[in-house]
């Protein structure tokens, strides 16, 4: 063999098993669930709080609860179903996200498979399927709204809420430093985007979704660029974007000016009222 094939076989055959190495370990890239942080059990005594397990077909996993705020009003409320980030669980929210119940809105932490101390792995269908089962455990609540309910994700976790507006209904959607796909990424890391194995192909979904979406994105993402945010509001039939002078975990740069501008957002769609 000619010395300068012999190479490019070489060559073909290292990246190969690169691919190979990358297709079967990008899960605990998506997923670093092992990486997070678990809470003291202090940490977790939070008012009202109720916690809930999911019945999957891999097992259970777990979901927060948070009823509106008490003295509102006892007619069915809104409610916020909630997906957080690959480095995160539930139990780092319920204080940043409090302010749902303030504006009379329940909250719906849902964990992904794998995480916390929830059973199976994660992958796109577990969320999903994970996902499915917290709305429709949510709709059958005689104190939740079905037709009033917001799907929120940030990052990772706007993969999981786009997923389940493919398939359950929702009156508006909101999308905080979130991607336009997970294919997107794949020629960061040099791979043929069909060797993804969980694609969140979040644009699609997009494209097609009625409803209201807000688009929230930090100018200097370093790990999801400000151009996926951008790109997944021009996509959008209904879609706002407001951008923050922000990056990827330090967004948003101000928690009172977030709720300003999501009660807003929901407010002028019709979703809350104001005193």
């Amino acid at each position: 063999m000619h010395p300068l094939m012999k190479y490019i076989s070489w060559l073909l055959l290292l990246y190969v098993a690169y691919c190979g190495l990358l297709y079967f370990f990008q899960r605990q890239i998506l997923f670093p669930r092992h990486l997070v942080p678990q809470p003291l059990k202090s940490d977790q005594q939070i008012a009202g709080l109720q916690k809930l397990w999911l019945n999957a077909e891999f097992g259970q996993v777990e979901a927060w609860f948070l009823p509106p705020a008490s003295g509102l009003p006892a007619a069915p409320a809104p409610a916020v179903i909630f997906g957080h980030g690959n480095g995160e669980i539930i139990d780092f929210w319920p204080a940043n996200l409090e302010g749902f119940t303030r504006l009379g809105i329940a909250l719906l932490l849902v964990e992904y498979p794998g995480y916390g101390s929830s059973a199976g792995s994660p992958s796109q269908d577990s969320i999903v399927q994970t996902f499915v089962a917290a709305y429709d455990d949510l709709v059958a609540r005689k104190d939740i709204d079905p037709s009033r309910i917001i799907l929120f994700g940030r990052s990772l976790g706007g993969g999981a809420v786009c997923s389940l507006a493919q398939r359950r209904s929702s009156a508006a959607l909101i999308l905080m430093s979130t991607f336009t796909s997970v294919r997107s990424f794949a020629k960061q890391f040099l791979l043929p985007s069909f060797l993804v194995r969980d694609p969140f192909d979040n644009l699609s979904v997009i494209q097609k979704y009625p409803g209201p979406v807000l688009i929230l994105h930090g100018r200097y993402d370093e790990v999801i660029p400000f151009t996926h945010g951008q790109n997944l509001h021009k996509t959008a039939q209904n879609g706002k974007m407001i951008a923050y002078e922000a990056g990827h975990n330090d967004c948003p740069p101000d928690w009172k000016v977030f709720w300003r501008d999501v009660s807003g957002f929901l407010h002028d769609i019709g979703l809350i009222q104001f005193d």
